[in-house]
């Protein structure tokens, strides 16, 4: 099968196109022929090396989290051959024309088109657990979301309203995303410059109940400064790539402040069931149009160094998959 992958970590330039047997279907497996791999900021965090260095059976590693595509065949699982399925891969594996995935990962797509299936495995599951979970989202509450027109942010944001959020504010790293930001349903969004004091202005001094947060360094610690009393900052990224910044626990607790964490690969190996269950939910919901999502930009397979650099540059929006099939 063709794959592209890696054998050393660096640049989008490592990428190499390479020719892989076609991997069997364990107990408790699936074997999906990838239509599309969905891409995300973890994917350019493997192929830099900061979850280490490739050790592939054959010296490579294969990125991608997130796929959509056809069951070819089944160890156990509840699924069949020619089941049309959306599939999350812990183990990464996506950019490839075939990828096993574990039955408590995959879920029937339904009426979904499978290039928007392919990129809501790894962010839905995100969205949900940053805001209903670790964020623990009231009805009537005010959110804010930074990297507001990224993939996981303008999922949550229409999330939030589902789950009862009064009003969804966003931020960006640069004006020229403050209009494609904002017709994605956000009340009002701010350049992350000084989005603190404009929270702050917006909310007649009170300032947000959840701010989630990927980006780090002086945007999380401003963050700190936007929560309204009992407010939570949920950590689920370093976009910045900052050293580690320490909040000063006494703060915390004289001004009525959390910070909560949010990983999915944790949660994939604590409590897996529940990104299953998730990724239920937003097909679902897609299929109802409860719940509704722009068409993601898709790119060949053979972009995706080219997207790799989009994304270390900022200039991305939306989602992107990458068509395989």
């Amino acid at each position: 099968m063709r794959a592209l992958a890696f054998r050393t970590n660096g640049g989008p330039e490592v990428f190499e196109e390479i020719d892989r047997p076609v991997p069997e279907a364990g107990a408790g497996q699936v074997l999906i022929q990838v239509a599309y791999a969905g891409v995300n900021f973890a994917e350019v965090q493997h192929r830099r090396g900061e979850f280490g260095a490739p050790d592939g059976p054959d010296g490579y590693d294969v990125p991608g989290l997130e796929v959509s595509g056809t069951v070819v065949s089944v160890g156990t699982g509840g699924l069949s051959e020619g089941d049309e399925v959306a599939a999350y891969l812990p183990g990464f594996g996506g950019y490839a024309e075939y990828a096993v995935a574990e039955a408590t990962f995959v879920r029937p797509i339904g009426g979904v088109p499978a290039a928007m299936a392919a990129g809501l495995p790894c962010v839905f599951p995100t969205a949900y657990g940053v805001l209903h979970d670790a964020g623990r989202l009231r009805a009537g509450e005010t959110v804010l979301i930074h990297a507001a027109a990224g993939g996981v942010g303008s999922a949550a944001t229409r999330i939030a309203r589902t789950l009862g959020a009064e009003r969804v504010f966003g931020t960006v790293g640069s004006a020229d995303k403050l209009v494609l930001a904002g017709s994605l349903g956000y009340d009002a969004v701010f350049t992350r410059d000084d989005f603190a004091g404009q929270v702050l202005e917006a909310t007649d001094g009170r300032g947000a109940d959840l701010v989630l947060d990927p980006v780090g360094g002086p945007v999380r610690k401003a963050s700190l400064e936007a929560l309204a009393p009992f407010g939570r900052v949920v950590v689920y990224g370093d976009l910045g790539r900052y050293e580690d910044w320490t909040a000063d626990v006494w703060d915390l607790w004289k001004t009525n402040k959390t910070i909560a964490g949010f990983n999915i690969g944790d949660l994939a190996r604590r409590s897996p069931a529940t990104i299953g269950d998730y990724l239920a939910d937003a097909l679902s919901a897609l299929e109802s149009g409860g719940l509704t999502l722009p068409d993601p930009r898709v790119e060949p397979l053979a972009a995706a160094s080219a997207v790799h650099q989009q994304l270390e540059a900022a200039t991305t929006s939306g989602k992107t998959v990458l068509r395989v099939a």
